[in-house]
């Protein structure tokens, strides 16, 4: 017998001073039963970083031929395709092809490492970002995950400040490559 999602609701209030983004949004999370709270809290903050109504949760670690997370245009045209974790060059230089924009989101003490590894054979993928969250703060990100979360997310000057009301993180994103 097959293993099924655990599910959780997520209330968040952004205010993306970046962005001039301000919403709130009711979200459902579907944890695959290999993932941890802490992967899951970091595809909860790629969406808060790039909050947008046409911004989706895939089936993730259930469909291997979609990210995380991805926004599309009218047409079905992928803008934005976004990864958690380690992805292998070639699932990387896959998405870059289907996709506007490609985002990698890092998370590990062993980042640094996995980059390291795969960097030159990344060069040709122009439409590329890799971005490392700290592993302190991905440890404290972690602690927020409940079934049902209240959070607020404010974003301002780069740092982003997610918080439950009783505790709040800091995340200071490190580029590895491309913008933002």
């Amino acid at each position: 017998m097959a293993l099924k999602a655990t599910i959780y609701k997520a209330d968040v209030q952004i205010a993306d001073m970046d962005r001039h983004y301000y919403q709130d949004h009711n979200l459902t999370l579907a944890r695959h039963p290999s993932e941890t709270d802490e992967r899951m809290m970091i595809r909860l903050l790629a969406f808060a970083i790039h909050a947008n109504e046409a911004l989706t949760f895939t089936k993730g670690l259930f469909d291997t031929d979609e990210p995380d997370l991805w926004q599309k245009d009218l047409t079905g045209a992928i803008q934005l395709w976004i990864e958690v974790g380690q992805p292998d060059e070639k699932r990387i230089m896959k998405a870059c092809g289907r996709s506007e924009q490609v985002i990698v989101y890092s998370y590990s003490a062993t980042s640094h490492i996995w980059y390291k590894q795969i960097a030159n054979k990344l060069e040709r993928a122009r439409n590329l970002t890799i971005i490392n969250i700290p592993a302190d703060a991905s440890a404290q990100l972690e602690k927020l995950a409940n079934r049902n979360m209240q959070l607020q997310c404010t974003i301002q000057d780069s740092q982003i400040y997610l918080t439950d009301g009783a505790n709040t993180v800091l995340v200071e994103r490190e580029t590895f490559r491309g913008g933002r």
